[in-house]
């Protein structure tokens, strides 16, 4: 794969702005199609069992669209209520303690600018960092388609490095794990459109929704605290598995040095330093297509991306992607 089909050109900074983009045009081709049949609930959950955020989208009369926000009671509520008021949404006579609701209301013509005032409060006021953060089924609805010697390690060093790869290791030594036989059936795609639709119906059927797909073709998925990203050759011959790991690192002399000790001993994940982050990576060759390669890149990145990140981050004097 050659550097502007892999990782080397990925800015993720970018990745996430044209994903609040792409999530408005959706969302304002969904707000202008709602009628008084049905609301529209997208929600911003805690995981953490408290009253969550939310938006919810509905038609109170013909040919208007309505948005009401409820501002969950944590840390930081007024503010968010009055940051909302000031980008014009107004106090709502709904009562919902101890939500508290304010509302904007528009003609239907005008569902696009509703909608970039509902992602200004997801993604400003919210704090939801992107788009696949949003609950799961909501958000699937929004989104149908149309060089160091590792022998010269001190032995702190030695041991950071076994624990930042033992869920690699886990994972090559995970016999226990279960494969569907459907998924070791081989298909030779035709192209990457081909590839890109059996990517996409095994991550449907993997996480229960459809991918996020970005307008850049890559594929988001949330991945507890952080976020991997899948991406196809453009011959339709490979699929790279990445997530960004470590931002702004301060010492680039030092994190190369680290990171070729973790490449001297992972197996399968390559750690890779681009300008200022680190990224792990995994490829997935697809001539032809197994589903059950697929599978294992994925857990297999998914664990060391959630797994190491916060470790890593304080090794190099840098920070994961996002802040708990």
């Amino acid at each position: 794969m050659s550097g502007t089909e892999g990782i080397d050109d990925f800015d993720i900074d970018r990745a996430i702005s044209h994903a609040w983009a792409e999530f408005g045009t959706r969302l304002a081709e969904v707000l202008s199609m709602v009628d008084e049949s049905g609301d529209l609930t997208i929600g911003t959950p805690t995981g953490n069992g408290e009253p969550d955020s939310f938006l919810r989208f509905s038609s109170p009369s013909r040919d208007r669209v309505r948005c009401e926000a409820g501002v969950a009671p944590a840390r930081g509520q007024s503010e968010q209520v009055d940051a909302l008021l000031a980008d014009g949404w107004e106090r709502s006579g709904a009562v919902a303690a101890p939500v508290v609701i304010v509302a904007a209301e528009c003609v239907q013509d005008e569902s696009e600018a509703l909608a970039e005032q509902a992602v200004r409060a997801l993604r400003d006021v919210f704090g939801v960092q992107h788009p696949v953060f949003l609950a799961p089924d909501q958000l699937a609805e929004v989104l149908q388609p149309d060089a160091a010697d590792l022998g010269s390690a001190s032995k702190s060093e030695d041991s950071f490095i076994g624990r930042v790869l033992e869920p690699t290791r886990q994972a090559r030594r995970g016999t226990s794990v279960e494969i569907d036989p459907e998924d070791l059936t081989s298909t030779l795609p035709d192209g990457p459109g081909h590839l890109n639709q059996m990517v996409d119906d095994e991550l449907t059927s993997m996480y229960g929704h459809p991918p996020f797909r970005d307008n850049e073709g890559d594929v988001a998925i949330r991945v507890g605290s952080t976020m991997l990203f899948l991406r196809t050759s453009s011959d339709g011959k490979e699929v790279t598995v990445f997530a960004a790991v470590v931002h702004d690192v301060s010492g680039r002399s030092r994190a190369a040095e680290v990171i070729n000790d973790l490449n001297v001993e992972s197996r399968w994940v390559k750690f890779q330093l681009v300008r200022d982050r680190v990224f792990a990576s995994m490829s997935v060759l697809a001539q032809p297509f197994v589903p059950a390669h697929l599978h294992q890149a994925v857990r297999v990145v998914s664990d060391v991306a959630d797994g190491i990140d916060e470790e890593l981050a304080a090794k190099l004097d840098g920070r994961t992607t996002f802040a708990d």
